[in-house]
């Protein structure tokens, strides 16, 4: 019998009965989250209690989303649309889902204040639509730096965008329930919002893979720094640090750019490469299409994450731990906190001190057993909860939902 011919009584998880619409950016478009989107959604489509994942998916120039095998793809918004809210509330209303998940940062809709805080109505909208609906927020308002990250170019804009965050943080915790991936965030909204449907869900790891190899591949020692780049991630210092390593005597590094810019940074990449054109080794991968990520990390002996603050738990930190690789990280506010809180480790740097992020990376790549043990310590807080079963814990939250509302 197929899934989609199974049906299951209420409350129980053990044949598909379930159509759960999923909103989130997804490939082969490049928008915040799209790998997390994707990965979440595999596993949601496999799960034994999904009959259908009906998938509200960003309108992209690449093209419609990736097919995959139990999911319907509904393209149901676009970033920066002033229209993301009504075409939603439409798509949700014409399919009909059981229940709708989010998957959730603060731009996610758009870069543009207007644009960016309508489209986070959406999941109120949607609970006012009378469908169970449930938030995966991987970022606070109340933790990112307005100004560092692109959204206000002055202190008084700040602090109105702040404001600004905080109401919209309201609007988020009108759905059923909000997941964080971070302890401490959960303490802090339930502490700041008296709000009693936040829960805690492990960001959980891409893949449930095989132990990768924890050597370095054979050829020159390559520094990775991966993500979305120009405002509070840059890489100007991170290439200073590797000029300086490159004048000590490394001639066998390499640093490797990966990814692209941010969308309030537009062109920061291009003016970074024309000018460090002298540089050897220094390389610019562009977008990074999903299969080609393994060897990306594969090929690297160190993962640098040269930031100057942070929004939340970082996907690519989670992704090198995948990988087994050692990490360089900044010290920032309660950035250490976290990540070690995640099960992670890392050599520190200050942010901005370009000499330091030199002798960090210096501290992993020439002491080969501190390498590894950073490699095999990331890979043990990455891989220690599976996706899967992230996704079986939305499931049973989702069905408890549904439960309710027919009794």
């Amino acid at each position: 019998m197929s899934k989609r011919n199974e049906r299951a009584q209420p409350g129980s998880t053990d044949a598909a009965s379930l159509r759960i619409g999923f909103v989130t950016a997804f490939p082969p478009g490049q928008n915040s989250l799209n790998e997390y989107g994707f990965h979440f959604v595999s596993h949601l489509s496999r799960h034994e209690a999904v009959e259908e994942v009906v998938l509200f998916a960003d309108e992209t120039p690449s093209g419609p989303p990736t097919d995959l095998p139990g999911v319907r793809p509904v393209v149901a918004w676009r970033f920066n649309a002033l229209s993301n809210l009504v075409r939603l509330g439409r798509a949700v209303r014409r399919e009909k889902p059981d229940a709708v998940l989010f998957n959730l940062q603060f731009a996610t809709f758009g870069d543009t204040k207007v644009a960016g805080g309508l489209g986070l109505l959406a999941p109120a909208l949607t609970r006012l639509l009378r469908t169970p609906t449930g938030i995966i927020l991987h970022n606070l308002a109340d933790n990112v730096d307005m100004q560092d990250a692109g959204f206000a170019g002055s202190a008084v804009m700040a602090r109105v965008m702040r404001t600004a965050g905080r109401i919209l943080t309201r609007a988020l915790l009108l759905a059923d329930y909000v997941a964080l991936t971070i302890p401490r965030y959960v303490e802090f909204v339930r502490s700041s919002y008296k709000a009693r449907n936040v829960l805690l869900s492990p960001h959980g790891s891409f893949e449930e893979i095989a132990v990768p190899s924890f050597d370095v591949p054979e050829g020159p020692r390559t520094i990775l720094a991966f993500g979305k780049w120009g405002t509070y991630k840059t890489v100007d210092v991170l290439i200073e640090a590797y000029r300086m390593l490159r004048e000590r005597g490394g001639d066998d590094l390499r640093l490797v750019i990966a990814g692209t810019d941010s969308p309030n940074a537009k062109g920061y990449l291009a003016s970074v490469a024309e000018a460090n054109g002298d540089l050897e080794g220094l390389e610019f991968t562009g977008y990074v299409a999903e299969e080609d990520v393994a060897r990306i990390f594969g090929e690297a002996a160190v993962v640098a994450f040269p930031y100057t603050s942070t929004t939340g738990s970082s996907g690519v930190l989670h992704q090198a731990g995948e990988y087994g690789r050692a990490a360089v990280l900044p010290r920032i506010g309660d950035l250490v906190d976290i990540i070690e809180e995640e099960g992670f480790a890392g050599e520190y740097f200050e942010p901005d001190d370009a000499a330091g992020l030199a002798e960090a990376l210096s501290a992993v790549l020439d002491d080969e057993d501190r390498r590894e043990a950073l490699g095999r310590q990331n890979f043990a807080a990455a891989t220690g909860i599976p996706m899967s079963e992230v996704v079986h814990w939305h499931v049973i939250h989702l069905r408890r939902l549904l439960d309710a509302r027919r009794r």
